[in-house]
């Protein structure tokens, strides 16, 4: 994993120094199904069962350095699949910081939870996803990092961050980042990319 993490520095897709420390501590290999564990350090998403992947690190590099989470912040993160991107943010928040990841999947739930729980990662937990996207009544959350591509982006995500505060997400085929302004979304995209969709009911 090493070698894929040094191979995204000098792409420049990697620059954030605690990003690139939790990508270093949080190998990959620990959050695949074992039979694809040899897949782990390409830089391609992998399947995890229940038609749901796990993104290509290139991708979740490209999302976290947009998400910008900070040492201390409360992260909310939809779409938590195997708890990779869960325990990636978990580390770069610290623990100071909070993590909550949401994942539909039973299957994954339990997954994800075991994978969280072997890390010893105290400031994190994933839970069943309800009916309502988000999970409104812990917010407001400093950053919201959704992993699965919505057909529009969801304006009840914008109540669910506070005043500066950032989610990033895919709309069909671009990552949008979207900032909170005055209660408004101040919004930047980024096309080019491919991801599961977003269920949202």
């Amino acid at each position: 994993m090493n070698e894929l993490v040094d191979k995204l520095i000098h792409e420049g897709t990697l620059r954030d120094e605690r990003i690139i420390e939790a990508f270093r501590s949080m190998n990959r290999t620990a959050f695949v199904p074992k039979e694809s564990i040899s897949l782990a350090h390409e830089d391609h998403p992998i399947h995890i069962g229940h038609q749901q992947t796990i993104s290509q690190p290139s991708t979740v590099a490209f999302m976290l350095e947009l998400l910008g989470a900070q040492e201390g912040e409360k992260v909310l993160d939809i779409g938590s699949g195997s708890g990779w991107t869960t325990a990636l943010l978990a580390h770069i928040v610290g623990p100071t910081g909070s993590v909550l990841g949401l994942e539909r999947v039973e299957e994954l739930v339990d997954f994800g939870r075991k994978n969280i729980e072997q890390h010893g990662l105290k400031n994190a937990r994933i839970e069943h996803a309800g009916t309502v996207l988000g999970r409104p009544e812990e917010g407001p959350f400093d950053r919201i990092l959704v992993s699965a591509s919505a057909r529009s982006f969801p304006d009840e995500l914008v109540s669910q961050v506070r005043e500066g505060g950032t989610v990033v997400i895919p709309v069909r085929d671009a990552i949008w980042k979207v900032i909170r302004i005055e209660h408004q979304p101040m919004i930047e995209k980024h096309e080019g990319f491919i991801f599961v969709p977003l269920i949202v009911k």
